[in-house]
């Protein structure tokens, strides 16, 4: 969805009717697998939370309980549907196709990593829980790693949007941006936390 006056007054006034709601079904809609512009609704509810119409708090975590029981239901669709969901499907549409193969590289590559880190890749984010299902990754696995990233994911977008909520343009002008930053600054974490095990490890051997 591009963010343009229009797409501001229209999420303006769905906030305004369903509040929460909002940001839970816009998130569970897009890790479910559902082309919905998730990001850009969390985004604007931390944009709302600095200009007092919503709490941050309840809309992070409407985010993480929207994320977690998306991608648990994109898992069922791909464990369930499988490569002829696919078929079907996604490659009917040539670049939603281009997009899945690209996912599928990664995923392989990664495995549950790509779940944890594809929250922050818009590509990825859409079609994580269904190639855990078609890859048959085995679901406590993929729920570890999918609750964690959903609540790293949330916290993040959702701050970034309060941060920048003096001013709705220049957060429109930082959304081309957060991806890769949001995905440096997991990458970081995640390496210093692999650093400090080892550390650990050599410590205590």
């Amino acid at each position: 969805m591009p963010v343009t006056g229009e797409t501001f007054q229209l999420l303006s006034r769905f906030f305004a009717q369903y509040g929460y709601g909002v940001v839970f079904f816009g998130v569970m809609l897009e890790n479910a697998g559902v082309p919905v512009p998730g990001e850009t609704v969390l985004l604007f509810a931390g944009f709302l939370a600095f200009q007092g119409n919503l709490r941050l708090i309840p809309a992070i975590l409407a985010a993480i309980v929207g994320a977690t029981i998306g991608d648990s239901l994109g898992f069922c669709i791909g464990r369930y549907g499988g490569l002829a969901l696919v078929n079907r499907y996604i490659r009917r549409f040539g670049w939603v196709g281009k997009r899945y193969d690209e996912a599928y590289r990664v995923f392989v590559k990664y495995g549950q990593w790509a779940v944890f880190t594809g929250r922050f890749i818009t590509g990825l984010r859409v079609f994580a829980g269904p190639l855990a299902g078609i890859l048959l990754m085995p679901y406590s696995r993929f729920l570890l790693f999918n609750f964690t990233g959903a609540v790293t994911w949330a916290t993040a977008i959702g701050c970034v949007g309060f941060f920048f909520g003096a001013s709705w343009q220049r957060l429109v002008r930082l959304l081309g941006r957060i991806d890769l930053a949001a995905l440096i600054m997991v990458v970081a974490v995640v390496v210093a936390a692999l650093i400090n095990h080892r550390v650990r490890r050599k410590r205590s051997a």
